[in-house]
């Protein structure tokens, strides 16, 4: 078999069950994923129907965009129920204070709630994050408003999808097993600490949180639909992997091939 770091993207896409779309461009990625997450909430709202998607917070760049489009073309977002993917915690595995520069919770309302006009807003009991004290609530979400319509975020380098580091090595797990874990605290991988450390503290490693918590691939696998985001360089090896690579829980996303 030829190797999949080498051969051709046309051979790499042949056989996989995961669908490709190359953009030019890193903003077009960003222009794209803004479009398609909106066009599901305005299909929704034309239908009387509620949105229901797990976000992410990284990557950004689709936010603004977002902002540009509901603002000009005055898309609601009031129908909308959004559960953010994840977040970093403390040492003793309670949140991030909300003013950190690395806190999600803080740089959604930044970069997204604070930028939306009003009365086109997702209301603020709409607006979700696990939670370190009750990580059954998303699962319970889930209960009462349905399989989510779309799961958008970025993939990590190791193959992460949110915070859903793969198994550390030597340790026991099956895909059915990985598939199977919820919304839960963990310990965030140093593969992650590192690239997060290079993107967003100055390679400060020791700026990054070592704990985190995540919605679980449990959930991810209920949802309708999903986008994984690779808009940086970086993210070569994890794609060629997730498209064509083994199907293997140590490469999380590898697991959407199913």
């Amino acid at each position: 078999m030829q190797d999949i770091y080498t051969m051709p993207i046309e051979e790499l896409v042949k056989g996989s069950r995961i669908a490709l779309n190359v953009c030019d461009h890193e903003v077009d990625l960003y222009w794209k994923v803004a479009m398609d997450v909106l066009t599901v909430i305005a299909d929704n709202n034309r239908r009387g129907k509620r949105t229901f998607m797990i976000v992410p917070y990284g990557p950004v760049g689709p936010y603004a965009r977002m902002v540009y489009l509901i603002n000009k073309y005055r898309i609601s977002l009031k129908d909308c129920v959004f559960v953010n993917m994840d977040e970093y915690l403390t040492d003793d595995k309670q949140y991030i204070d909300i003013g950190d520069p690395l806190s999600f919770r803080g740089g959604m309302e930044r970069v997204f709630y604070s930028q939306i006009d009003a009365g086109l807003n997702v209301r603020p009991e709409n607006r979700h994050f696990p939670d370190p004290a009750d990580p059954g609530r998303v699962l319970r979400l889930i209960d009462e408003y349905g399989a989510p319509d779309l799961v958008f975020g970025g993939v990590g380098i190791n193959g992460h999808y949110a915070f859903n580091e793969p198994p550390e090595e030597g340790e026991v797990c099956t895909n059915e097993a990985f598939l199977n874990r919820p919304t839960r605290v963990l310990a965030v991988s140093r593969e992650t600490r590192t690239i997060n450390a290079y993107m967003n503290a100055s390679g400060n490693i020791q700026a990054i949180p070592k704990y985190c918590i995540t919605v679980g691939m449990k959930e991810m696998f209920m949802a309708k639909k999903v986008f994984m985001c690779m808009p940086r360089d970086w993210n070569a090896g994890a794609l060629r992997r997730v498209l064509s690579g083994k199907v293997d829980c140590r490469v999380p996303c590898s697991l959407f091939q199913n």
